[in-house]
């Protein structure tokens, strides 16, 4: 059984408690890292001008305490992997889903089970709805 290592649970600890939930049980079946829960203003505007998040500070749902959102990746991480990102993304929603608690994800934004209509992916990212 895989577990977090100090700096994944450093990062979950700053993450709504259903968000810690839902990853603790994860981890039990699939070994995964958490890459990010809350972010600092700092962190979120160097983002958004690099393009990596759509959403300026303080709009973002990781610009909360606790954050409404996180970002976690199967580990090993390959980040061009984009077939295990998703087949990860089930796991994290179907394991959501089963302790009753809506999840998005930013490879499917919209929610409609298409994976390729997104004008912006974030493969990694997961938040309450």
């Amino acid at each position: 059984m895989a577990t977090f290592s100090k700096r994944s649970l450093e990062k979950l600890a700053t993450c709504d408690e259903r968000l810690q939930d839902v990853m603790n049980r994860v981890v039990k079946s699939f070994d995964c890292t958490i890459l990010t829960g809350f972010r600092t203003k700092e962190e979120q505007t160097e983002l958004y001008l690099t393009g990596k998040s759509q959403l300026q500070w303080p709009h973002g749902k990781h610009n909360v305490m606790p954050s409404k959102a996180l970002d976690a990746a199967p580990y090993p991480i390959d980040w061009k992997d984009r077939e295990r990102a998703s087949f990860f993304a089930g796991f994290v929603l179907g394991v959501a889903s089963e302790m009753g608690i809506s999840l998005r994800w930013g490879g499917d934004w919209n929610q409609n089970w298409q994976v390729r209509d997104n004008s912006f992916d974030d493969l990694w990212h997961f938040e309450i709805v």
